[in-house]
């Protein structure tokens, strides 16, 4: 199993990013998938869920409204889609299963500016 995340950057209050999670070594089109982020100092936390058909999601209440969780089953890659950033966004990103395993990706930080 491997997960690579990408597309973070650092970013002003009220912007936007879009961060991708490509996935291999699985059937990714029969797994829901989760994104996760950790700030600085604090524990890993569930961000937004999405199921194997995408047609079902959950979004934790911090970020529900702004970001949207997709997948393309095709091409084996999840996306989050994130809008209106606030400084409390900043953390690393990953994406992995909903009951993650122990492997994780590099993460991708997403940094964004007051």
């Amino acid at each position: 199993v491997q997960f690579v995340e990408s597309g973070g950057g650092l970013v002003q209050a009220g912007g936007s990013l879009r961060l991708s999670c490509a996935a291999s070594g699985f059937t990714f089109s029969s797994a829901a998938m989760r994104w996760y982020r950790q700030a600085p100092g604090k524990e890993r936390e569930s961000v937004a869920t999405i199921d194997y058909t995408g047609r079902f999601t959950h979004y934790a209440d911090s970020v529900k409204g702004r970001f949207t969780i997709s997948r393309d089953n095709a091409k084996n890659t999840m996306y989050l889609q994130m809008n209106s950033l606030k400084p409390d966004d900043t953390a690393v990103y990953y994406c992995n299963y909903p009951n993650p395993i122990d492997y994780w990706g590099q993460g991708t930080q997403v940094t964004v500016s007051s």
